[in-house]
């Protein structure tokens, strides 16, 4: 059995830039984790692929860090959603980047494709006519709006799932199919609680519409352990149980919230009465973009439209 434990020792195949850190996950997967959102690399003879770009003020130590997996340039960055700490450099990121010939990108794509949902472009480019979020460098150019996306690169199939309405209303996660391994984005956090971002279309629904999505898809290698390999959207290495213990605790709170809710029970009373409280040893925060008590609101918000 290939546990975390052994998967996490080998120092010699951790490279670090300061902050940063890329370990090889298995396959042609690496995963760099460092302030913000996790991502994931996928290296080989066709070039790079990155899910998701931290922030910009990352960008010239990813490059440093990414740019030895490779002979080839960077092709494609995947964004799993549109906050900033995961589309952050995507402008960066593309302008060392190469383009990809045919397809649906025209001759006038200069850099890396940027490929996410279209919740994603919406989110980053006001297309309303309000002032954009993002320079138009860091927009998709390569944009799906159900179902899912798929590219072959590398030897490998990657297959970019729409999970609507989850974290925000424009999430995807990436399933690398060759190496075994799936980027969730922040529909799944080993560090907290989920972060429902309401405004932006989130819900708890979709929460765990995404995080089953990744149940079905992984496949351990004994007793749930091993087998596929998941990246975070923050957090550690896992593998499907720790997914299916989240997964758990999600339909255990939302539940109890419904159930709450169906007696008549305000927010406050709810609150009060502490529906996550055995989880919060271990998922549990007071301070950061992913409390309890932000949590515990959103559910119920959720479950009251």
């Amino acid at each position: 059995m290939k546990s975390l434990a052994l998967l996490l020792l080998p120092i010699a195949a951790l490279a670090q830039n300061n902050d940063l850190h890329l370990m090889k996950v298995q396959g042609n997967v690496y995963m760099l984790v460092g302030p913000g959102g996790n991502m994931a690399v996928q290296a080989g003879k066709d070039g790079l692929v990155v899910v998701d770009s931290k922030t910009a003020d990352q960008a010239k130590k990813i490059v440093d860090l990414i740019q030895p997996l490779s002979p080839k340039p960077l092709k494609y960055i995947i964004n799993t959603s549109a906050d900033a700490d995961h589309t952050g450099g995507n402008a960066e990121l593309k302008s060392v980047g190469v383009p990809v010939v045919g397809g649906n990108l025209g001759a006038s794509n200069r850099g890396a494709a940027i490929v996410a949902h279209e919740g994603v472009m919406n989110r980053l480019s006001a297309p309303t006519g309000q002032k954009s979020a993002a320079p138009e460098a860091a927009w998709p150019n390569v944009t799906y709006f159900q179902g899912q996306k798929e590219i072959f690169v590398n030897g490998e199939a990657l297959e970019i799932k729409m999970v609507a309405s989850a974290h925000t209303d424009g999430d995807s996660i990436v399933f690398f199919r060759r190496s075994d391994v799936i980027a969730t984005g922040d529909i799944f956090y080993i560090t907290h609680y989920p972060v429902i971002n309401l405004e932006q279309g989130g819900n708890v629904e979709g929460i765990l519409k995404g995080l089953n999505l990744v149940l079905d898809i992984a496949i351990p290698e004994h007793e749930q352990e091993g087998g596929t390999m998941i990246i975070p959207g923050h957090g550690r290495l896992c593998d499907e149980h720790d997914v299916l213990e989240y997964r758990d605790m999600v339909t255990i709170v939302r539940d109890r919230i419904a159930s709450m809710i169906k007696k008549g029970m305000t927010i406050d009373q709810v609150k009060a009465a502490k529906p996550t409280m055995e989880y919060d040893g271990r998922y549990g925060a007071k301070t950061g973009p992913g409390t309890t008590e932000m949590f515990v609101e959103a559910v119920y918000k959720s479950l009251k439209k």
